[in-house]
Order: C-alpha cells, then sequence, then structure tokens
C-alpha cells in the first residue's frame, strides 16, 4: 500500500558533520539530476505519448471487443461503462496532445458534454474492465496536474496483468513520491517497477531512477548495480549514455 508523508516530512540527518554536508549535498545533486533527465511528469509523457496512448488504446479496444463478442453475457451496465470511457479517454488524449492539458485532463477526470469522466467511471461501475482502466488514466490524469497525492491513490489502486501498464503505473507512483520528496518511497516504487517488468521500454528509464535514488540513500552496491544493468542489459539505451560517471562516481566513493 502506497503511503506518503505531509509536507513536514524530514529525512534523518547523519550524526556526522561531514557526512551530512556529503549527503546533502549528494542528495541536492540527484534531484537536480533527476529533473534533467526526463523524470518530471510533462517530459517524459513528451517522450512517451504515443507508447501510451497505444497501450491504452489496444486495452480499450480489447475491453470492447471482449463486450461486442460475448455481448450476451455481460449486463447493459457494462457496455454502458465501456461507451462513458470512451468520451473520458477521449479527454484524456486530447490533453496530452494538446495545449489547454490541464483542463482537458480536469474534463477527462470529471466529465463533459453529457458524459461521465473517469471518477464517475469508478464510482458507478465499479469491477467492470472500464473501471479498471478508468483507475488507471485517473491517475495518470492527476500526476500530470501536479496533485501528486490523488496520482498515488488511483494508481495504487490499479491492478493488471498487463506487465507493461502495471511497470508504467508503479513507475508513475515513484515519480509522484519523488515529487513530494519521499525519495526511500520513490526507491521503492522504482525497484517495484523494475520487478514487474524489464522490457526495453521502461526498464532502463526506471533503473537509471533507482540508481540515482538509490545513490542518495546511501545504496551506493545497489545503485551500481543498476547503472551496470543498464549498461549490459541495455546497452543502446539513452540511459547507457549516461551511467558511466555515476558508476566511476560512486566507486571512488568506496
Amino acid at each position: 500500500m502506497a503511503t506518503y508523508k505531509k509536507r513536514g516530512y524530514k529525512k534523518s540527518i547523519p550524526t556526522d558533520t561531514n557526512d551530512k554536508v556529503e549527503m546533502e549535498s549528494t542528495t541536492a545533486e540527484v534531484f537536480e539530476t533527476l529533473d534533467s533527465t526526463a523524470s518530471r511528469t510533462e517530459e517524459w509523457i513528451s517522450r512517451y505519448q504515443n507508447f501510451i496512448l497505444t497501450a491504452v488504446g489496444l486495452i480499450a479496444l480489447s475491453v470492447l471487443s471482449y463486450l461486442g463478442y460475448q455481448n450476451y453475457i455481460f449486463e447493459p451496465k457494462k457496455t454502458e461503462a465501456v461507451s462513458e470511457l470512451s468520451q473520458a479517454q477521449y479527454y484524456f488524449e486530447l490533453a496530452v496532445n494538446g495545449q489547454e492539458s490541464d483542463s482537458l485532463f480536469r474534463r477527462a477526470l470529471n466529465g463533459g458534454e453529457g458524459k461521465y469522466g473517469f471518477l464517475d467511471i469508478i464510482d458507478n461501475y465499479a469491477g467492470t474492465p472500464a473501471a479498471k482502466l478508468a483507475t488507471y488514466s485517473a491517475g495518470m490524469a492527476y500526476l500530470n496536474l501536479g496533485d501528486y497525492v490523488n496520482a498515488i491513490a488511483y494508481l495504487d489502486q490499479f491492478d493488471t496483468d498487463d506487465v507493461m501498464l502495471k511497470a508504467l503505473a508503479k513507475g508513475a507512483i515513484g515519480d509522484a513520491f519523488a515529487e513530494i520528496d519521499q525519495p526511500q518511497e520513490a526507491y521503492d516504487y522504482y525497484v517495484a517497477a523494475l520487478e514487474a517488468s524489464d522490457n526495453t521500454f521502461s526498464a532502463p528509464k526506471y533503473l537509471f531512477k533507482a540508481g540515482l535514488l538509490g545513490a542518495s540513500l546511501g545504496k551506493n552496491k545497489a545503485a551500481i548495480g543498476y547503472f551496470k544493468r543498464i549498461q549490459s542489459d541495455y546497452p543502446e539505451s539513452a540511459e547507457a549514455r549516461k551511467v558511466e560517471v555515476q558508476i566511476g562516481r560512486l566507486e571512488n566513493l568506496n
């Protein structure tokens, strides 16, 4: 279960003065590096929006196809849920690709033009495939709006057998925790994203983030392992071009 702390949350303070200065410097450097390597949601969405829309579209299509094929055993309510989801998902896709993204994300969440939004679908069609997908999309919408607490809450409720979407949901929770300055929780969810799927699309990104945050938390051995795994398993990834300096820095600390 994902948990968050209030803004007053503070990291533990090392007793040794030199260690304290070094840790604070390292932590500041890590979060600066996270920002410069597209850790923010807006940059991530811009880079991977086509894949996200394709994945979400395929799931929506599979839901529609399944309902169409076995309509005789499904209640009308479930068909209604898919219809409502189509409009909400349309707003979500416009938000990802459009300029007025905040208002469109809110419309996707709350509905418009006489149609339900993700939140209505979750409340009114609980247990349906449409409600499950709406839970994921609601979490991503909140993440893009900067409402990280709600993003964590909805993404943590999302349950799926799709390993790719599971990895993306876990990683997005990690991003939300990073934004509210809870590095340990962010690190744990980046690791969970890695465990969910080792695909070439998301794994290098979460390995890199886990490595950076792991180093800031004093988990140098684990961090080096994550960086070296990028080198060995994903040498063609963008992250592979960034890890050599990180490995050198951490090995010199040992």
